[in-house]
């Protein structure tokens, strides 16, 4: 009989010691699942399925196969293992046909419960042993006289685990769950987009993921539950940008002003690319508006970001509003810095730098110029984010390197102004699906063309079998005044990694380029030391930089023609992309060298892929298939890609289904008023992380 609770409390909201044998330490652990309310239990989804639909023969189990038995227990005894004093239980079975055995290690109680003459279910793996049909550590259930067992004949679902629980005991917490708790979970999808997408009820979707009767049952219910992360996460896009758009007025820029014009025909030494051009309209087209530009750049290492974010705020110079620019390391900060500064000295306007390594009173002097607007770009980390800071006339955002900072981070600088335009750039290219995902409250723009003098970087694989033909290599660049970067994955030697570290390396190059000048980098490094490295490199004042991959972001050398990137399976394939795009930065052929062995797949095809293109959009979904969405866009922190179902490699034509569905949603009810269940489901699951306002 289905119980009756308070209308006003959430039934599923209840703890999960409201469940049957649930008590504080069972709780404790299922928490460690994630796992704290009844709905939360519900939604813990199985990792795997096993297929106990048939039940198999003794006479016909071969060895080191999986099998389901139906058997009637003949005898039961304990023993004591000799080699590792494992108390083992030894079930005699029969099912009619043969004699076998059933062993568990460490199983209390079990001849309490396996009584000569019970018939029981068994799934569990087969072996012979002297000719004798085993199974080990089977999962069991006791059959009832009047029927059949729950789990035989079915397909079985496996659940994640943590150390204290075991499947049998949360296979029967979820169907506890699913008998008591399923009537009181709520239909939040609108039916025209059910009935649209042919998805079954949200209900009949948990029940059949958890129990499905067959492969089709499953994927239909998969479909569902997919559907829903999708379409969540775009409809919260969705809403965000209908706010934007009916928020305060955003600043009109000014294009084509006198500042951005000197910028553009002066303080350069070279002609725009017609991508360029063309994005810098589109970003025109945004700004010169009151509706406030969200928009992100796309470009590959050097195809020129840096140049576009200058002239677009210069735009905001030339209407009277100051332009913030976010990076992530100081090193790349004081990089910047000193780029822009001598461009704006030629137009006379002032830029502020602002990071954590300031002193007080140099902070304060930052801060005091910001406010009083005297700073008309101010260059900065995360520190630009903190609560002393405040602008006078912000008029634009721009966030260099976006995957390094999440979208609240984006936000939060955002907040700085009375609704600023915001450009984000990004030298990961984000693949289509993940971009289309994560980034759906933004315009998207891409820089697809390199200047003009810029040649392919040739990428090869070696082994260190050939480490000598490589130094002479170097040593040949090396005498034609180009320079070099070596890589390292690790700072110090590791007794646990088989990996060359950076200091080792250093000294074995001193020692084999006794005739250039070798330097060292290291994230350890103060920023002073940092810098001051990067800044030799810079003025050529030494030939070979020796370095870990804090050299990944932003360093800009046009004379580096060579990177040797060492142990360089132990690198992702985006970051092995961005660390290539160091050297080729001007009119001297570029060379990446990928140093060592390739001790699994997928480090193969890392370096097939690598060694085959320099697109990095291609490398950009290589990568996603890889490792999957979270490790781009600063995003997991803020569980906005952690999907438990979904699969945004695998579910593209979902997705773009559910991003049709949620923006004609919002077309037509853009507060969700007429849909008030959704609206409820989109506030709890991503209110925060998409900093939702759905007042009515």
């Amino acid at each position: 009989m289905k119980k009756v609770y308070p209308p006003e409390e959430n039934v599923l909201d209840r703890s999960i010691r409201f469940l049957k044998g649930v008590g504080p330490k069972r709780a404790a652990l299922l928490i460690k699942l994630g796992v704290k309310t009844i709905e939360d239990l519900l939604f813990l989804f199985p990792r795997r399925y096993e297929d106990r639909r048939h039940i198999t023969p003794m006479s016909s189990i071969e060895p080191d196969t999986f099998a389901t038995l139906l058997v009637r227990v003949v005898g039961v005894e304990k023993r004591t293992t000799r080699k590792r004093n494992l108390e083992l239980t030894i079930a005699t079975i029969t099912d009619g046909s043969q004699i076998a055995q059933a062993l568990w290690f460490n199983r209390k109680r079990l001849e309490n419960i396996l009584l000569p003459g019970t018939v029981v279910a068994l799934y569990g793996k087969a072996r012979k042993s002297f000719g004798l049909l085993q199974v080990i550590n089977p999962e069991f259930e006791i059959v009832e006289a009047e029927g059949s067992p729950e789990e035989v004949g079915k397909i079985v679902p496996v659940y994640p685990l943590t150390e204290g629980l075991n499947q049998r005991w949360l296979r029967l917490l979820v169907r506890q769950a699913l008998m008591e708790y399923l009537p009181y979970v709520e239909e939040f999808m609108p039916p025209e987009i059910l009935a649209r997408n042919g998805l079954p009820s949200l209900k009949d979707a948990l029940l059949g993921y958890h129990y499905p009767d067959d492969e089709r049952c499953w994927k239909l219910c998969r479909k569902r539950l997919a559907f829903d992360e999708l379409f969540l996460l775009q409809l919260g896009l969705a809403v965000k940008k209908t706010q934007l758009k009916n928020e305060a007025k955003a600043p009109r820029l000014s294009w084509h002003g006198p500042l951005q014009r000197d910028f553009i025909e002066r303080c350069l030494n070279f002609e725009l690319t017609g991508a360029q051009r063309k994005v810098l309209q589109e970003i025109a087209d945004d700004v010169t508006k009151d509706v406030p530009m969200n928009r992100l750049l796309q470009g590959d290492v050097g195809s020129g970001k840096t140049v576009i974010a200058v002239a677009a705020m210069l735009a905001s110079a030339d209407a009277g509003f100051q332009s913030a620019l976010m990076v992530p390391t100081e090193v790349l900060a004081k990089q910047h810095y000193s780029k822009i500064s001598a461009w704006l000295d030629e137009l006379n306007l002032k830029a502020t730098l602002l990071t954590s390594s300031l002193t007080p009173q140099e902070r304060q002097k930052a801060y005091d110029n910001i406010k009083m607007g005297k700073s008309n770009i101010v260059i900065g980390t995360h520190a630009l984010i903190q609560e002393g800071v405040e602008f006078q006339r912000l008029g634009l955002v721009v966030i260099d390197e976006q995957h390094r900072f999440g979208v609240l981070q984006r936000l939060t600088l955002a907040d700085k102004g009375k609704c600023p335009h915001v450009l984000v750039m990004t030298a990961t290219p984000i693949p289509r699906t993940l971009a289309l995902t994560v980034y759906g409250d933004l315009s998207v723009s891409v820089i697809d063309e390199l200047p003009p003098g810029r040649s392919p970087i040739k990428t090869q694989w070696i082994r260190k079998s050939r480490l000598h033909d490589l130094y002479q290599f170097i040593k040949d660049r090396l005498s034609l005044g180009e320079q070099a970067y070596w890589v390292c994955p690790l700072i110090d030697e590791s007794e646990s990694l088989d990996a060359t570290s950076v200091l080792e390396r250093y000294e074995s190059l001193c020692e084999e380029f006794s005739g250039f000048k070798v330097g060292l980098l290291h994230g350890r490094l103060d920023v002073a030391g940092k810098y001051e490295a990067y800044e030799a490199f810079v003025r050529h004042e030494m030939d070979l930089l020796v370095a870990t991959s804090v050299i990944e972001v932003g360093v800009d050398v046009p004379s580096a023609s060579i990177i040797v990137i060492e142990d360089a399976y132990r690198f992702g394939l985006s970051q092995l992309h961005q660390l290539r795009g160091r050297v080729g930065r001007g009119s001297i052929k570029g060379f990446c060298f990928l140093l060592g062995e390739a001790p699994t797949p997928e480090a193969k095809r890392r370096f097939k892929v690598l060694c085959s293109t320099n697109d990095g959009f291609v490398i950009a979904e290589e990568d996603l298939k890889l490792r999957g969405p979270g490790a781009f866009c600063g995003v997991r922190q803020h569980g906005i890609t952690d999907f438990k179902v979904a699969d945004l490699v695998k579910d593209v034509e979902l997705l773009q289904k559910a991003r049709v569905e949620a923006q004609k949603l919002v077309s037509a009810d853009p507060m969700l008023s007429k849909n008030p269940l959704l609206k409820r489901k989109l506030l709890i699951t991503l209110g925060e992380a998409l900093s939702l306002a759905l007042t009515a």
